[in-house]
């Protein structure tokens, strides 16, 4: 059984790779299992497929809750597990602090605190604020008896705010407080993705972009690639497809693209 120090470890060395690594997002014990299977080095996991797995919209899983649904996933597999932990679940600093905490104690090894309440480009924090809310994080992080790897992520991009100069001001200082990896979801274009990596000295978490793949993205200077909540959007989509067939023209096709009964469990 690898221990979370061993896991923690793993995880930072597969940072300080000259390469970018793929971290997929499952959204349940089984998604995470296939993905191991699989063969990725490390997982993280997605608080909206999460969400939609339960019934929910993103952003509306509590905290309890969601230390519970990533507990399990860190249980579920040797793989290092990094989380996404929204805003921290509240708008002060120290509820970013224990959320970290509560984090690491339910198998985390790393973890990320967004700049942003909903989504909306009023909902992102003031700078100051956003920084003392990371630096809070980092503190809880370095307090855990493994390196706990900390992302700081800055949503402006997400909540419709397309400012690449406050994107990576904001990254900058998120880096100052003392955060491992830096992330900008929902960048548009390569040359913003290429213009963060070299204003900061830190990795780089980028967010899948279609055209462009894993060996372009290294390329940058990335050094690490999620999917959010691609692969439970893919997976829901597969079902809904099917779904439709059925209620609109009574036919089962869909099955014939399904993986087959014994190789599910095969791999379980």
């Amino acid at each position: 059984m690898t221990t979370q120090n061993e896991k923690a470890l793993a995880f930072r060395a597969l940072h300080e790779r000259d390469r970018a690594f793929i971290i997929p997002n499952p959204w349940d014990v089984g998604s995470a299992r296939l993905l191991a299977k699989l063969g990725f080095e490390a997982l993280a996991t997605t608080s909206a497929g999460f969400a939609f797995s339960v019934g929910q919209r993103d952003n509306t899983v509590g905290r309890e809750r969601m230390i519970e649904h990533v507990a399990e996933i860190a249980a579920a597999t040797d793989l290092p597990v990094s989380a996404d932990l929204e805003n921290g679940f509240g708008d002060d600093a120290e509820a970013c602090a224990e959320t970290i905490r509560r984090g690491a104690e339910a198998g985390l090894v790393g973890g990320s605190i967004e700049d942003s309440t909903n989504g909306a480009p009023q909902s992102i924090y003031d700078l100051e604020h956003a920084v003392d809310r990371v630096r809070a994080a980092v503190e809880a992080a370095r307090a855990c008896p493994f390196p706990f790897t900390l992302t700081a992520r800055c949503e402006n991009f997400l909540a419709g705010r397309r400012d690449l100069a406050d994107t990576i001001r904001r990254l900058q200082r998120y880096q100052e407080a003392g955060a491992d990896v830096l992330y900008a979801p929902g960048l548009a274009t390569k040359e913003d993705l290429a213009a963060i990596v070299r204003a900061v000295d830190r990795p780089v978490n980028a967010l899948m972009m279609p055209k462009l793949s894993a060996q372009e993205l290294s390329e940058i200077g990335v050094r690490r690639i999620s999917v959010g909540g691609a692969l439970a959007r893919a997976a829901y989509s597969t079902m809904l497809d099917a779904a439709r067939e059925m209620r609109d023209r009574g036919t089962f096709t869909f099955i014939e693209k399904a993986v087959s009964y014994r190789d599910l469990s095969e791999m379980f």
